[in-house]
């Protein structure tokens, strides 16, 4: 480890010791201080939201205000504001009954939603704004202390993020953390009482072992390819239109965009056209201003252009939305690949890009089992009659489904969101995050009378036949 990363190891150690001295000093905080908290991040993502469009363009050098205020400024604010009105109800101990004859006598249960402590958040680079305030409300309502750790492939992000969240919160309270994969690894390996990462499957591996070592609970809200499934008796020009805004939404770089395109074979070639109409109706200058948001950075830009020059030498028909290819970094032409193999890393990796994938099907049966032969997605999209999409939730497995639509039900307050398998772990969407982030305490009273008088040392000839009596009434 070098010199630099040692020191933002010591320094992330001091302020969790920082943290943890004021948790255990001032006591869990009460609803007021929550909404307190949670009223100051509304203000850093309303007040600041022309600074961060600004730094979210600078990251990504070129990305419309448009998008940056629906996805990382209009999405997170409602997460805040949701946590505020359902905050009380949240919070109140839930009563519970109690096991005959306990209750009978008298005994009282219930559960208290306490803080976990102290949990932190390793913030995506995609989505820096929305991956920071959005679990920062469920964290914050919960009452805990929060560190969060900025990706450092969106820097100016993470800059602004340090200078806001340090004028409106206490280092005890938030502390934001900026640095390279080396930070991040030492992040991980703090012995948080709660840590969240969005990312890739393969970092997500990486951040759960680290996690590991210090008994650490996770929540992974990874990606994977969600596929969009087209049924035969689908609004084919609906599907087209709320694909291509999901396929372009930030440019692909989304864990929940949809990967690839399942569509009965007598309507693929259809269908391609009227996606790749939809995308140039969208974005009339896929390459210039006003365009999808560009790559993250011209690595990633190449590795996909690497993607489709695979696909193309391996039989795949490659249509792209436009003619020619940029002359500028960090764009590639958004394009449909239809019919890759199976075997191209376009079919193998999350993309995260303007490329979409389109495969034909025979069978509905024959698509539901592509999908589930392949890990579990994140997200599940399915366009159709009410009949033959009930047949694809029914006989698939995804985190969640959008059905004749994409993303939005990743904007839904009152539906959980996150991944199951390889796709992630937990969710933290609202009461969902609000329970995730808070230790379900057990509060037992008991009642005067010992309803275990009988069965307590010292043990008795009878003791056993009473017992048995117990097994006997309690059974069935």
């Amino acid at each position: 480890m070098s010199t630099e990363a040692a020191g933002a190891a010591s320094t992330m150690r001091q302020v969790l010791a920082l943290q943890r001295a004021a948790l255990a000093r001032e006591g869990t905080a009460n609803e007021a201080l929550r909404r307190d908290r949670l009223e100051r991040a509304i203000g850093l993502l309303v007040d600041h939201r022309h600074d961060w469009c600004e730094a979210l363009s600078t990251d990504f050098s070129s990305r419309h205000a448009a998008e940056s205020l629906l996805v990382d400024v209009l999405i997170p604010l409602e997460n805040l504001r949701h946590s505020i009105r359902h905050l009380r109800r949240w919070m109140r101990p839930e009563r519970r009954a109690s096991n005959f004859p306990f209750g009978l006598l008298g005994a009282r249960s219930e559960i208290r939603w306490e803080p976990r402590g102290v949990v932190g958040n390793i913030v995506p680079w995609n989505i820096p704004a929305l991956g920071l305030f959005g679990p920062l409300a469920p964290m914050l309502a919960a009452g805990n202390r929060v560190m969060l750790k900025m990706s450092e492939f969106a820097p100016a992000s993470a800059a602004l993020a340090e200078r806001l969240i340090g004028a409106a919160f206490d280092l005890e309270e938030v502390a934001v953390f900026s640095g390279d994969a080396t930070a991040g690894a030492a992040f991980a390996a703090l012995p948080l009482d709660h840590l969240m990462f969005t990312g890739s499957t393969r970092v997500g591996r990486m951040v759960m072992r680290a996690a590991s070592e210090n008994l650490t609970p996770v929540t992974l809200e990874l990606g994977g390819k969600s596929p969009a499934l087209v049924c035969q008796d689908a609004d084919l020009e609906l599907a087209a239109r709320r694909i291509a805004w999901g396929k372009l939404v930030n440019g692909g770089q989304a864990c929940i965009a949809p990967d690839y395109v399942l569509v009965p074979e007598a309507l693929r070639d259809g269908f391609v056209e009227l996606l790749r109409r939809e995308m140039l109706r969208q974005f009339p200058q896929p390459l210039g201003e006003g365009g999808p948001t560009a790559l993250v950075s011209e690595a990633h830009a190449e590795r996909l252009r690497d993607c489709v020059d695979e696909a193309r030498e391996r039989g795949a028909r490659i249509v792209p939305v436009c003619e020619g290819r940029p002359d500028t970094t960090r764009r590639i032409v958004p394009s449909l690949v239809v019919e890759p193999d199976d075997g191209c890393r376009l079919m193998r990796e999350e993309i995260f890009g303007p490329l979409l994938p389109v495969k034909a099907y025979g069978s509905l049966d024959e698509a539901i089992a592509y999908v589930n032969a392949r890990p579990h997605p994140l997200a599940l999209y399915c366009f159709g009659g009410r009949a033959a999409t009930e047949r694809v939730v029914a006989g698939t497995r995804s985190g969640g489904v959008a059905i004749n639509d994409v993303i939005s039900h990743g904007m839904q307050e009152n539906l959980p969101f996150g991944g199951v398998g390889e796709s992630g772990m937990g969710a933290f969407h609202a009461e969902f995050g609000f329970r995730a982030f808070s230790h379900p305490r057990a509060v037992y009273r008991a009642p005067r009378l010992d309803p275990l008088a009988l069965l307590r040392p010292p043990f008795v000839p009878a003791s056993v036949p009473r017992i048995e009596r117990l097994l006997r009434l309690r059974r069935g």
